[in-house]
């Protein structure tokens, strides 16, 4: 089948929904928002109250005022959510430069000798030069300017401060398990040994990822599932989602907040999202996976 559908105007695309069946009180709105959002991106958001996906019909009562309150949620949610995963960045990064150069080398991210998989590694070391030769970070390039002569790349404490967290996580994963720092960062973290972090941290990063590309996070079926430890040693939630909700983002929050608990515990997380949640009253919480009395778990009080 050969695509032949052509391109239309505000006007007509104002007139397509009608048509279908979406109720369009404001007009100037939807003009609005179609100029400077784009009709594919609010897609996202109306594909839910479709009643029929094929003729792209709408439930009743569809609003498109309904539409930009669930964008705008989603917009503010992602805001929130870039912070939140700031700052577990910033606390495993740190983590991952501290023990790794004293238990090894201030070069161990350079060592192949200390990853199990070498193909992995040298694809990350690839990556992380790429992220070198990109940053415009002072510290760098005065680094070069001032060790020309040495043909090793800046110390684990001035590169890894511009890797990205994806390639954080791809070295931590890939340590061998001898290494003592991969289960001591574990255990700070609250995640006990290595076996669960790296999970935890490649679901966080392919969220980051989502909001920093402006990607929808409401109603999502995300890709990664967290390996969850059968006993937290920090508190958890009682009404633990099952791995048939794991697509969905509470479990991921948990596991965010679960870091953050230990990273940042002063963040304000739970009022926020709550506050969020509030604000946008027409978002149905189940649409995140969120259970009744969310708040009121250990975890998030």
């Amino acid at each position: 089948m050969i695509y032949n559908k052509p391109s239309i105007i505000i006007a007509q695309q104002i007139a397509q929904l009608k048509s279908r069946g979406l109720i369009i009180g404001d007009e100037p709105l939807a003009e609005h928002f179609l100029k400077t959002v784009s009709y594919y991106r609010l897609a996202g958001y109306w594909w839910p109250m479709q009643a029929d996906k094929i003729t792209h019909s709408f439930k009743p009562n569809s609003t498109f005022e309904n539409i930009i309150a669930i964008y705008n949620f989603d917009r503010e949610l992602r805001i929130l959510l870039f912070d939140v995963i700031e700052r577990i960045e910033i606390g495993f990064r740190t983590k991952l430069i501290y023990h790794l150069s004293h238990e090894l080398s201030p070069w161990w991210f350079e060592d192949s000798s200390v990853f199990k998989n070498a193909v992995e590694h040298t694809e990350t070391l690839l990556s992380i030069d790429r992220e070198l030769k990109q940053t415009k970070e002072v510290f760098i390039k005065e680094h070069y300017k001032k060790y020309h002569t040495d043909t090793r790349r800046p110390p684990a404490w001035k590169t890894l401060e511009i890797a990205s967290l994806g390639n954080l996580s791809k070295l931590y994963g890939n340590l061998q398990t001898t290494i003592k720092s991969k289960d001591i960062i574990a255990v700070e973290l609250g995640t006990v040994n290595h076996t669960f972090l790296p999970s935890w941290l490649q679901d966080i990063t392919q969220i980051r990822n989502i909001c920093a590309h402006h990607g929808r996070i409401w109603n999502k079926n995300l890709p990664g599932r967290p390996k969850l430890l059968p006993k937290p040693p920090n508190p958890w939630v009682a009404n633990v989602p099952p791995v048939t909700e794991h697509h969905m983002l509470y479990v991921h929050l948990c596991c965010m907040k679960y870091l953050m608990n230990v990273i940042s515990h002063d963040s304000g997380f739970t009022e926020k999202l709550k506050s969020l949640l509030t604000t946008y009253s027409n978002i149905d919480p189940k649409a995140l996976g969120l259970k009744q009395n969310w708040d009121k778990e250990p975890l998030w009080t």
